[in-house]
């Protein structure tokens, strides 16, 4: 199962998802099968590390964010993402204007798991600065993707 977390530049909000979700990912003991991935839908950080306050917010929390490196979403993650998940309405916009049609239904807002929060979005912390209130925004988002990908997994 791979998935893919998206935002703007791939910077803040996505890289801190993919973090976020690849220690919860190992924690379960499911690494071997869910694989984690982020990108931006904009090539305009192309190549760069994740944002310092992301990186420090991780920190916090235990997780390392040095490594990463921007990139922007392509062909390909389309065709081997099994879920996409954007960060806003822009994001999501821009995927669906993006995507091969054939993919439409692999893309979900970050909050669409939530009944409650359905049609929220994350503001980017770029504009922000308020990286605390990604984290937890993240905190409460995908612990319901873990439960997805888990289920997807148990019907293959």
């Amino acid at each position: 199962m791979n998935i893919l977390f998206v935002c703007l530049g791939n910077i803040c909000r996505s890289a801190m998802a993919e973090t976020m979700f690849k220690q919860m990912v190992q924690d379960a003991g499911l690494s071997d099968q869910i694989s984690v991935d982020s990108a931006g839908t904009s090539d305009e950080e192309h190549g760069h590390p994740m944002h310092p306050g992301a990186r420090r917010e991780l920190k916090k929390h235990g997780m390392d964010g040095r490594g990463h490196h921007a990139r922007q979403i392509n062909r390909e993650d389309f065709a081997t993402a099994d879920l996409i998940v954007g960060m806003d309405d822009m994001n999501m916009q821009d995927l669906k204007m993006m995507a091969p049609a054939d993919s439409h239904a692999k893309i979900y807002a970050i909050f669409d798991l939530l009944p409650d929060l359905k049609g929220q979005a994350i503001p980017d912390p770029w504009y922000t600065h308020r990286f605390g209130d990604t984290y937890e925004s993240l905190a409460t988002a995908l612990p319901s993707w873990l439960d997805k990908c888990k289920e997807d997994l148990n019907n293959k």
